[in-house]
């Protein structure tokens, strides 16, 4: 049994239609920028310490909607010290961005309370996050730099900073929690206090 005209057609028809999306799919471009060239702490970094570092705004310069990640990474021509990848938080971590379109994100170093005094250098960067798609590309990226230094303490110094960090970084919040539990510890005392004062006065 032969092939009719309108098969042959319909055939053709959905042969040119995967060449085109094949095509489009290969051309579909994956950019990322980033608004800010380098991030210099001015400021002694201090064991304990809680530091909000200047937020950074990436920017999808492709032509189709990305998933983008951040992360912090390092090169082996810089001499100074790393900091730990977990001294970071970003806020959000992932996000996906329109093309066109930005997205602001907020940085948390959080300095663990013992740590080799000195110069400190590393990359903060975005990068599209690995997809299963067809076509896209994950080897751009973007990144600035990082630098700051961290001065020598003793644990109890460190300590005591990142207690007053805590209550600095997450005020007013911070002293409404603490002003909580300092009124419960005083309810606690009268109440056993009060109670101990009847019970004596029935004897």
């Amino acid at each position: 049994m032969g092939i009719s005209y309108i098969q042959k057609s319909l055939l053709a028809l959905a042969v040119f239609g995967l060449f085109v999306f094949s095509y489009s799919v290969a051309l579909a471009k994956v950019g990322v920028g980033m608004g800010a060239g380098e991030i210099r702490v001015d400021e002694p970094v201090k064991l304990g310490g809680i530091y909000e570092l200047p937020s950074l705004r990436i920017f999808n310069t492709g032509d189709e909607v990305t998933t983008y990640g951040m992360g912090v990474a390092f090169h082996q021509d810089y001499l100074q010290l790393r900091p730990d990848k977990s001294w970071f938080s970003f806020n959000p971590s992932t996000f996906t961005i329109n093309p066109g379109e930005s997205q602001e994100v907020s940085i948390t170093m959080l300095v663990p309370l013992k740590g080799e005094p000195g110069d400190y250098f590393a990359f903060i960067e975005s990068g599209p996050v690995p997809t299963n798609a067809p076509g896209t590309s994950v080897g751009v990226a973007v990144a600035t730099k990082l630098y700051f230094t961290l001065i020598p303490a003793n644990l109890f110094q460190a300590i005591g900073f990142r207690i007053s960090s805590f209550f600095e970084t997450y005020s007013p919040w911070s002293w409404g929690g603490l002003g909580f539990i300092v009124l419960i510890a005083l309810l606690v005392i009268f109440r056993k206090f009060f109670l101990f004062n009847i019970a004596v006065r029935k004897q």
